[in-house]
């Protein structure tokens, strides 16, 4: 027991520093506005944890994931416009009867309900996920072709909500009161949803990391690597890579709810290719073969983003292009690669011949294991 703690001091120590940050330093030195606004950066985070994930370690492009953000957030969205029109005393929200429409849709009343709301936002999207992988995955869809398909579905996405006027059309729904019945104009309310997103970014890191460093996590990179040789093995590679893409599209959904009430808004404009990429390039950046790179690099691109954008708005686009260019063109493992790389060049007079890392060696480990 002993032993174990020791070998996994950094780990406990990265976490607390982390709780640290987010849970003391944040709130303390932050103004409401700017908490408010790392708030909805921690929810790109945990976006960026499943694509890393997935991507990462899987060597699925997954460039559909606002997909998956979106009904996390639109499933949201729904019950605080419903909570919103009971606590009025209206029967349809506010942006329906604009638009004349009278009774609440059917597949908008479930939703009245918190407890099925949560259960939509953790399995609608999971269960598309599942299907959808099953579909691709058993029928060897990879590389190139996936990422077109996955990029197709986010835009076909886009395109239906904004066809839809029980869903706000163009414009989304927007101006939410509350949340669970919390107030959402009230400041000590507010940075409790700011509490609820770091812990649950804090949660789901800890869980990827079990992942990554699991069986199931080394069977992942061999079939990312070697997915022929997996198969020999007796293993089938698109169970693997379903299980992969489903757990980025649960964190991704979740992501997504809580964006709804963190940032008051939710339109066709955060669902569709653009945002989908944006997720992608955070997450190239930071270095999607790491823990942590994502989570960083999603949150570094979105700081930028929002402070680039207040002083040069049509500057953005292109710095973010540029950017993308330079990191996947260079520094392919991402600016997380750089330590590596680093530190490889200290050890390299000591040990000329340095072995890799898990990656390297997980095809031959899991045939070992069978």
């Amino acid at each position: 027991m002993k032993d174990y703690f020791s070998g996994h001091w950094k780990t406990y120590a990265g976490f607390a520093v982390a709780a640290v940050l987010l849970f003391g330093v944040a709130p303390a030195v932050l103004s409401d506005f700017r908490l408010n606004l790392l708030g909805k950066f921690l929810c790109f985070g945990i976006v960026a944890v499943g694509i890393g994930l997935a991507w990462g370690r899987g060597g699925m492009l997954t460039l559909g994931q606002g997909v998956y953000f979106g009904l996390g957030a639109y499933i949201m969205a729904m019950h605080l416009k419903i909570a919103d029109a009971e606590l009025r005393g209206d029967d349809v929200p506010d942006f329906m009867q604009i638009a004349g429409i009278r009774e609440l849709p059917g597949y908008w009343k479930p939703f009245a309900s918190p407890v099925v709301t949560i259960l939509g936002i953790l399995f609608v999207p999971t269960v598309i996920a599942v299907l959808l992988g099953l579909g691709v995955f058993k029928r060897k869809v990879k590389g190139a072709y996936f990422a077109i398909l996955s990029q197709a579905l986010a835009a076909a996405f886009a395109i239906l909500l904004i066809g839809q006027q029980s869903t706000g059309g163009s414009n989304g729904l927007n101006r939410f009161r509350s949340f669970f019945g919390l107030a959402l104009n009230d400041p000590v309310n507010r940075q409790l949803l700011f509490f609820i997103a770091a812990g649950t970014l804090l949660v789901v890191v800890a869980l990827t990391r079990q992942l990554m460093y699991s069986r199931y996590g080394e069977l992942l990179v061999a079939v990312r690597d070697q997915e022929e040789r997996v198969r020999f093995l007796g293993y089938d590679p698109a169970n693997v890579k379903v299980v992969a893409y489903a757990i980025a599209a649960l964190f991704a959904s979740i992501a997504g709810a809580l964006f709804v009430p963190i940032v008051g808004i939710i339109s066709p404009a955060d669902v569709g290719i653009v945002p989908s990429i944006a997720f992608l390039i955070g997450v190239a950046i930071g270095g999607r073969t790491t823990l942590l790179g994502p989570v960083l690099g999603a949150i570094a691109v979105a700081w930028a983003q929002t402070s680039l954008s207040e002083n040069f708005p049509s500057g953005w686009t292109y710095a973010q292009g540029v950017l993308f260019i330079v990191v996947v063109g260079f520094f392919p493992a991402g600016l997380a690669g750089l330590g590596a790389v680093f530190r490889w060049r200290r050890q390299r007079p000591a040990d000329p011949s340095p072995t890799g890392d898990i990656d390297e060696h997980t095809t031959s480990k899991v045939g070992a294991s069978s």
